[in-house]
């Protein structure tokens, strides 16, 4: 019998049993790739991470990410939630300004907050933006998330990566998002007809009409190709969100976008917030970070 020690975390919240959960493994040592994907399994929360000492020279550990379905070559929750875990582990020491994960789209850093010894808030960097195709055919495109034409706002939909490509769309209205239920046929096909392929859907809206706070979009995450039917909180996403809000002009001042909050999993009764800030020389896009908060809510170890 092997036994694996894992840290669970609630991610971009400060409230237990709110946010996005995730399984750290903070001594992996001797598992293998499909040792660690059948324990992402088990664990059937949307991510899991296993941190493994340092490969690439510049970087403090080798981080690998799964999803029940599949291994990711980066995502946001996985790396603030890490660096939470990391910190309560001494490996991130109390004070430090920054660590940097190695992850498989390269190393990847991160930018620490502290309060006395406690970490407060922790900023991921992401690549900068890469803005693909567009899809074309609105009215079928909105037949597949099962909303009608009227519900889209006029940016098209569009896929954007800062690492793991997501298709953006923006809808009118919160009664809106909380409605799209997709087809997955229809999805595929809408997709194909635009040559995209079968990407995570990013659904949101600018809309504030309701809002109690001050998030400036309001959004789902919907992936079932990735064996995560809704996410509650998705980090590697939202990066690209914010390029996305600064490309077609969403988010008004324009220079809003170094301070925006997406609030998340609200449909899923797991209230995220997600920070994003996106820097900007004229029009182009010079850095992207997103930040949040991730709380302890259980130790364990896993036998098998």
């Amino acid at each position: 019998m092997r036994t694996c020690r894992y840290l669970h975390y609630d991610v971009f919240t400060d409230t237990s049993l709110e946010g996005n959960q995730l399984a750290v493994f903070p001594e992996p040592a001797g598992l293998s790739t499909e040792e660690m994907q059948a324990i992402t399994r088990e664990m059937n929360f949307s991510k899991c991470t296993f941190n493994f000492p340092s490969e690439t020279p510049g970087t403090d550990v080798r981080m690998r990410i799964f999803t029940p379905g599949e291994e990711l070559p980066m995502a946001g929750h996985p790396t603030i939630g890490s660096t939470f875990a990391l910190a309560k582990e001494g490996v991130i020491k109390p004070g430090q300004n920054g660590f940097v994960f190695g992850l498989g789209v390269g190393p990847t850093p991160v930018s620490l907050e502290w309060l006395g010894r406690g970490l407060r808030f922790a900023w991921m960097t992401q690549k900068n933006p890469q803005f693909g195709a567009e899809v074309n055919d609105r009215a079928a495109f909105a037949h597949a998330l099962g909303v009608s034409p009227q519900d889209l706002v006029d940016a098209p939909p569009q896929t954007v990566s800062c690492g793991v490509p997501f298709l953006f769309a923006a809808l009118m209205t919160r009664a809106a998002v909380d409605s799209v239920s997709v087809d997955p046929k229809a999805y595929a096909a809408a997709c194909r007809a635009s040559g995209i392929e079968e990407l995570p859907l990013f659904v949101f809206t600018t809309d504030r009409t309701g809002s109690m706070g001050d998030e400036a979009v309001y959004s789902r995450m919907l992936a079932p190709g990735f064996g995560i039917a809704e996410d509650p909180a998705t980090g590697g996403a939202s990066g690209p969100l914010g390029c996305y809000l600064f490309r077609h002009g969403l988010i008004r001042p324009r220079e809003r976008v170094s301070q925006i909050v997406s609030l998340q999993g609200v449909k899923m009764r797991r209230p995220s917030r997600i920070h994003i800030s996106i820097d900007t020389a004229g029009t182009e896009i010079t850095r992207v970070r997103v930040g949040g908060r991730s709380v302890l809510v259980g130790e364990g170890r896993l036998t098998f």
